[in-house]
């Protein structure tokens, strides 16, 4: 239970995170680190709170009528969404926030329109509606209110799934495994993985199962040379090459010295040999023309605005505009662009998002098709059934959160003609 110093203390992070200059999880975790005398206990309470206000933040703060006092948001959340009684927090507050804490119950949220009350921006809210519909819009902005729990994948390099459920329910309860992903298994949020043995020698990663599923799409085979073109923190290229048995070569492509050093770091735990990790300069780096036309496979999972993904990262929801699609929708193009240059004659280009949204979809695919006539579309529904995957979308990878219980996920897989 929240204690006033603990309400402060969420009052306080809440000051650091609603710049949304920085990742919540970052500032989050830096503040931790900055007042080590919070047991796991509190930082769990407090988490819960923050992430909490984050996704239900417009709602919170039209029913606060827009004061933009931080320690009126965490009750705001413990009254309206918590469902906790003013007597509960009685000894936590004083006679004026009492007061205030009272008039919350009296005021009317049933006037609010869909987006304040789902907590999005009216520009995403005019997007999901055209795009899905009303009703299903409706559907959609509930389940990004709902906390996602944490996704796991078995490295079958190192352990089997059966053996892995078995020696992770000594310390964890209500362990499932995944519907799609035959490597996936699924634990309770919160659930601290950092020091248990399993994760520290590579035996689990945590990967949202639409990541897992679309390792799958991929469709590598033994031997094959692989390009993972945005491969940002490498968890899809640790996956396909464990789904390549340790065969072939997977080269991992990212812009940023951090993140390819980060994978170095669990590449050397994975037991994997056939992944080689290398920093680029930008998509168009020299070091790329001397492999044109020579990968079997190149993955380019582009920068999106990450729609799909509210569930684990609330803080998105806040940080685009309906402009910033515009240059992300140049940037895709832009990437697709030049990763098809590496893909050889009969080879695939696959395209991914962790977005639900068409423009940064379909409508891309479009576009690339048009220009490219030496590509074609494969249906992914045909990959995964090859792949004895049970889930069908049509003719491409098209998940939600509330039909499938994973992130929002999109995926299109081209092959080169000539």
């Amino acid at each position: 239970m929240l204690t006033l110093n603990l309400i402060q203390h969420c009052a306080n992070i809440l000051g650091e995170i609603l710049d949304f200059l920085g990742p919540a999880d970052v500032k989050l975790s830096n503040y931790f680190r900055e007042h080590g005398e919070l047991g796991q206990k509190d930082r769990a309470e407090i988490a819960e709170c923050i992430y909490g206000i984050i996704r239900r933040l417009r709602f919170l703060k039209k029913i606060n009528e827009d004061d933009n006092n931080y320690k009126k948001l965490v009750i705001a959340w413990l009254i309206k969404i918590e469902g906790r009684s003013i007597r509960d927090l009685e000894h936590t507050l004083s006679k004026e926030e009492i007061e205030w804490a009272k008039s919350l119950k009296s005021r009317d949220a049933e006037k609010f329109t869909w987006p304040e009350k789902l907590s999005l921006p009216d520009w995403l809210w005019d997007l999901l509606v055209e795009q899905y519909g009303e009703d299903e819009a409706i559907i959609l902005g509930r389940s990004f209110l709902e906390p996602a729990k944490l996704d796991i994948r078995v490295n079958t390099i190192k352990i089997s799934r059966n053996e892995l459920i078995k020696m992770l329910s000594r310390d964890v309860t209500d362990i499932e495994t995944m519907t799609y992903s035959p490597n996936g298994i699924r634990i309770p949020r919160g659930t601290s993985l950092s020091r248990n043995p399993l994760f520290v020698d590579g035996k689990i990663e945590v990967q949202d199962e639409s990541s897992q599923i679309l390792s799958f799409v991929v469709d590598a085979k033994r031997g094959m040379m692989v390009a993972d073109f945005c491969a940002g923190a490498g968890g899809k290229s640790l996956a396909i090459g464990a789904i390549m048995k340790n065969t072939g070569r997977i080269y991992a492509y990212d812009i940023s010295e951090k993140r390819i050093v980060n994978l170095g770091k669990r590449l050397k735990k994975s037991g994997l040999s056939n992944l080689f990790a290398q920093k680029i300069k930008n998509e168009k780096d020299a070091k790329l023309k001397k492999l044109y036309g020579k990968f079997d496979r190149v993955l380019a999972d582009v920068p999106c605005s990450g729609t799909g993904t509210f569930r684990r990262n609330p803080d998105l929801k806040w940080k685009n505009s309906i402009q910033d699609l515009d240059e992300l929708n140049a940037k895709q193009l832009a990437i697709l662009e030049e990763a098809k240059k590496l893909v050889k004659k009969e080879g695939r280009l696959i395209y991914s998002t962790c977005s639900l949204l068409r423009r940064e979809n379909e409508l891309i695919v479009e576009t690339f098709l048009k220009n490219n006539e030496n590509f074609k579309s494969i249906s992914t529904d045909d990959i995964l059934i090859k792949n004895q995957i049970p889930l069908s979308t049509g003719n491409f990878l098209k998940l939600t959160p509330n039909n499938h219980k994973t992130d929002g996920f999109f995926a299109a897989v081209f092959e080169r003609k000539d």
